[in-house]
């Protein structure tokens, strides 16, 4: 069997150009965007694979792209410290790691001119799973014509077999149970046969406090003080969770003032931590088996739902995504008189009259992390205190993108077209104004669930408490 015929086995990797590897390539490239880690990285591990096969080194590359319409302080800090962990990591296996500041319109461009640098024989890439499931083709340019390798690091069971978007955690966890015996299995960590020398003049910029303080950043959002990026500090968070958090978790997980939920949100976005590690150390933790299972679901059923929402529409980031039962009941109803209306500016400044909302918006500001269970809760106030469900959707993902951590991220966008627009729901009722069928939350029942005084108190001090 052709070598890059038996990578099309494995169904976590898809080929664009099946032909042979250029012989007279110098190495393997393994174009990093999604998956920023050493380890527990199938498409890294990939790369290995077919470099050993080839008797080549492997040469990771990252382009830094600081133009995005929510870059700022507070995300670069976060990423910059990862990607210092990852090639850290990546020299000790004895990979190659060039990282270069992307001014390009097309992330393509900076990765041509890397590859006309070095003559790969092979590219191997991580799957986006905020771009559709062929996006990766576009993004390589047609004039390397060499094999690429497309892998789908970010998830573990490949969503090439989840097939579709998904009405409903119900439809999709049996095809997820079905496949996680064969996939939830440790990645592995090969050795590199052949090191990576780093060639004469090829130019490459350390990640390093120097070059966050050089970027043409946002500077208005602070760095979020409690998180500290990297696949280190990410394994420390998750030995603190497993060791003490997770025997509670299916009972704390929705009381946002004792801090019950893992909190690695942030590292999964960035591929700092895979979500293999997170799973295989939780499914073996000496913990009940009812906190076992209620983390796995969110970690694996809940995030992979999420993940199928934004790979599989396209339109995720806009009201049209959301279920054709919820946009008519909120047509009927956009016309609704408002009780309180606050223009975005009021909203993120926290300038509304609810105090447990308003505490929810600074933990987000101030934080950079807002928990699961207040999500909800704060989408669907911008829905009812907006002048229409679009405009509550989109002030929604403006403010979720600039100050979460976590932000531009599957859950994120499945979360607030829960929220909003009744996505992976079902029509509840009495019928209400503005929210029509859609689930409805107020500030009574939902802060009569966990103790809301004291997270207010925490948030906005004792004074917002009373």
């Amino acid at each position: 069997m052709d070598l890059i015929e038996t990578f099309a086995e494995d169904p976590r990797i898809a080929i664009r150009n099946g032909a042979s590897p250029d012989p007279h390539g110098r190495c393997v490239i393994y174009w990093m965007r999604r998956a920023q880690r050493s380890f527990d990285n199938p498409a890294l591990e990939s790369a290995i694979a077919l470099a050993n096969a080839l008797e080549k080194p492997v040469v990771v590359f990252f382009a830094l792209r600081t133009h995005h319409p929510h870059a700022n302080l507070r995300h670069f800090t976060f990423m910059i410290a990862g990607l210092a962990d990852t090639a850290a990591g990546l020299e000790r296996r004895h990979v190659g790691f060039a990282m270069r500041l992307s001014e390009a319109r097309h992330a393509g461009d900076d990765f041509a001119r890397f590859a006309a640098e070095t003559r790969p024989a092979a590219i191997v890439t991580d799957r986006n799973p905020l771009a559709s499931i062929d996006a990766w083709r576009r993004a390589i340019p047609d004039e390397l014509r060499v094999p690429v390798l497309n892998v789908d690091a970010d998830v573990i069971v490949p969503t090439a077999l989840i097939g579709r978007e998904h009405y409903a955690a119900r439809t999709i966890r049996p095809k997820i149970h079905s496949q996680l015996e064969r996939f939830l299995v440790p990645v592995g960590r090969r050795r590199v046969r052949v090191p990576w020398r780093q060639p004469r003049g090829l130019q490459s910029i350390n990640p390093s406090r120097e070059l966050l303080d050089a970027l043409a950043l946002d500077r208005t959002v602070a760095a979020a003080p409690d998180f500290t990026g990297g696949t280190t500090a990410a394994l420390a968070r998750l030995k603190r969770f497993i060791d003490g958090g997770l025997a509670h978790y299916a009972a704390r997980r929705n009381a946002p003032q004792l801090q019950g939920t893992s909190e690695l949100s942030p590292y999964l976005h960035f591929g700092q931590l895979g979500p293999h590690t997170i799973a295989i150390a939780a499914r073996d933790a000496a913990a009940p088996d009812e906190d076992r299972r209620a983390f796995l679901e969110e970690l694996i059923v809940r995030r992979d739902l999420a993940i199928a929402f934004t790979t599989y529409n396209r339109r995720y980031g806009a009201l049209g995504s959301c279920e054709p039962w919820a946009l008519r009941t909120l047509e009927r109803h956009a016309q609704d008189p408002r009780t309180h209306r606050y223009s975005g500016r009021q909203l993120e400044q926290a300038e509304t009259h609810d105090a447990l909302w308003n505490a929810a918006q600074r933990q987000m500001v101030d934080a950079g992390w807002m928990h699961g269970y207040m999500r909800m809760y704060w989408a669907k106030k911008i829905l009812e205190w907006t002048p229409s469900p679009r405009d509550a959707y989109q002030i929604a993902v403006r403010l979720n993108d600039r100050y979460e951590l976590d932000g531009r991220d599957p859950n994120g966008y499945a979360g607030i077209a829960w929220a909003i627009g009744g996505k992976h729901d079902r029509a509840w009722g009495p019928e209400r104004p503005v929210y029509g069928t859609v689930r409805y939350m107020s500030a009574a029942s939902t802060g009569r669930k966990f103790d809301s005084k004291a997270y207010i108190a925490r948030w906005l001090g004792r004074a917002g408490a009373r």
